[in-house]
């Protein structure tokens, strides 16, 4: 994994609506030093750092990130009915295929 990558993963989970404008601006500037395309292996780390909101658009540039990944998408859970919408939206958008009906009420 690239050290960039490792250290956006590193930082955590993206910050809510309510965190400081430099502490989402760090967070910007970390994701902006990751080129684009991600590995699988990068983007199933980048799929854990999804916060609690959209932190002002950084989790759909996260989001658009982790779709560049090449090949095989990383393994994603079905999401569970306590899931988060950045979970779900993963599932719906890349990783659901191949699953039946019945494995998304596992």
């Amino acid at each position: 994994m690239r050290p960039e990558v490792e250290a956006f993963v590193a930082a955590g989970s993206l910050p809510d609506w309510e965190a400081g404008e430099e502490v989402i601006d760090r967070r910007v500037k970390q994701l902006e030093a990751i080129s684009a395309p991600v590995t699988p292996d990068e983007a199933e780390a980048l799929a854990a750092c999804f916060g609690p909101d959209d932190c002002y658009g950084v989790a759909w540039s996260l989001l658009h990130l982790i779709e560049t990944s090449p090949g095989p998408t990383p393994s994603v859970a079905p999401p569970g009915t306590d899931a988060d919408e950045w979970h779900r939206t993963l599932w719906n958008r890349w990783g659901n295929h191949g699953h039946t009906d019945e494995d998304l009420t596992r």
